[in-house]
């Protein structure tokens, strides 16, 4: 009998969603009671989506419930973006421990500090779901890097449909308008997959000068200068994808034989020092490469990181996944030609034969690279469990 199920139902009465999107996921159960169940709503009213999240937990009778509002919403193999929707992920989980959680950010005069984090057990994976305007998330997650080490955190970044306030968020049965809510999962098995979906091109370059988020030389030339030379000896496909949006990937181990890259966007120039401005500090010494995105990267990414999971567990399948996709991919990225908003859950589906897909389109994505917990742009953060 499935431990895990997952329903998705759209319609303008979010109520009448949560409770058809719930009872799809609750059928693979058999009847038992989900010891997780997570919601997730798009479209309607603040309002309307807390109702939809209270019916979904009343019908499920879970014993732990988290969710969140987002802009578009997955379940199966389909997504839905910018229309009212739900979609519902169950999961029976006998010997898991599953603590939930609230995290608020409390103003001191020594500047701020999070609660409400639990005291973390051995091997503990937490799913969060954070709105972004009251719940610092690249802060907290530098700072778990340090004061919670080995914890991987695997999540997204919530959206209400008015902008900042109208954000809702979901803990047992409880909805909350700030803050971030997640579960820890101990003895669970999962595994984190982030699928940063950029090809790299170009060679590997040495940061030899920095200042802050501004990287001013690579290889003893002008940053700006050093990348002209290399943009300029790339194939002309390769240089319409630079055109049309550059990343840099910053490697995580610059000693390992293939490193692991952490890819971050260059968000313009300083042009009296002919440096590059980037999304994140990056260090003298580091070594980085240019990254370009397209659909078939994209596409290319999620497959390697789904058939590296099949071969590392013997092509076992994945009872279910959880999967938090940027809310810049789906259809906007893929197009009718690569599966559209449906991209991201049919391949996760497929390729992991889960029985029970859900998640929902981020405004970033929470994801460990080479062990340490990120927030990303344009990834696919997937959380998948065991059979």
């Amino acid at each position: 009998m499935a431990r895990f199920g997952d329903g998705l139902a759209t319609g303008e009465d979010l109520v009448l969603a949560a409770e058809d999107a719930t009872t799809q996921a609750l059928t693979s159960l058999g009847g038992r009671v989900p010891d997780l169940l997570c919601v997730f709503v798009s479209g309607g009213d603040p309002e309307e989506v807390a109702d939809a999240f209270r019916h979904a937990v009343k019908v499920s009778a879970a014993a732990a419930s988290i969710g969140c509002s987002a802009g578009g919403v997955i379940a199966g193999d389909r997504g839905v973006e910018g229309r009212a929707a739900v979609s519902v992920f169950a999961a029976v989980l006998p010997d898991v421990r599953v603590r939930s959680f609230h995290l608020e950010v409390m103003r001191a005069d020594a500047g701020a500090a999070v609660v409400g984090m639990p005291e973390l057990d051995e091997d503990d994976v937490a799913v969060l779901l954070a709105d972004p305007y009251s719940f610092p998330a690249d802060g907290f997650l530098s700072q778990a890097n340090v004061a919670l080490p080995g914890l991987p955190v695997v999540g997204g970044l919530a959206s209400g449909l008015h902008g900042a306030g109208s954000t809702r968020l979901l803990v047992d049965g409880r909805v909350v308008d700030r803050g971030a809510v997640g579960v820890l999962l101990r003895g669970s098995g999962v595994r984190t997959l982030v699928s940063q979906g950029c090809r790299a091109v170009g060679p590997p370059m040495t940061v030899t000068a920095a200042a802050g988020n501004v990287i001013r030389e690579l290889a003893g030339l002008p940053a700006v200068q050093r990348v002209e030379q290399v943009l300029a000896e790339l194939p002309p496909a390769d240089q319409a994808l630079a055109s049309t949006g550059l990343h840099l990937g910053v490697a995580m181990d610059e000693y390992a034989d293939e490193p692991d890259f952490l890819v971050r966007t260059i968000m313009g120039t300083e042009p009296e020092t002919g440096g590059l401005v980037i999304g994140d500090l990056v260090p003298v010494g580091a070594t980085v490469r240019l990254q370009v995105r397209d659909a078939e990267a994209a596409d290319a990414d999620l497959r390697m990181l789904l058939a590296g999971y099949r071969r590392d567990t013997r092509d076992a399948p994945a009872g279910g996944a959880l999967v938090f996709t940027c809310n810049g991919r789906g259809a906007h990225l893929f197009g009718s030609a690569h599966g559209g908003a449906d991209h991201d859950p049919a391949l996760v589906r497929s390729e992991l034969a889960a029985l029970g897909v859900a998640g929902f389109f981020a405004g970033g994505e929470l994801g460990p690279v080479a062990g340490r917990n990120h927030l990303h742009g344009f990834t696919a953060s997937v959380l998948a469990f065991p059979c």
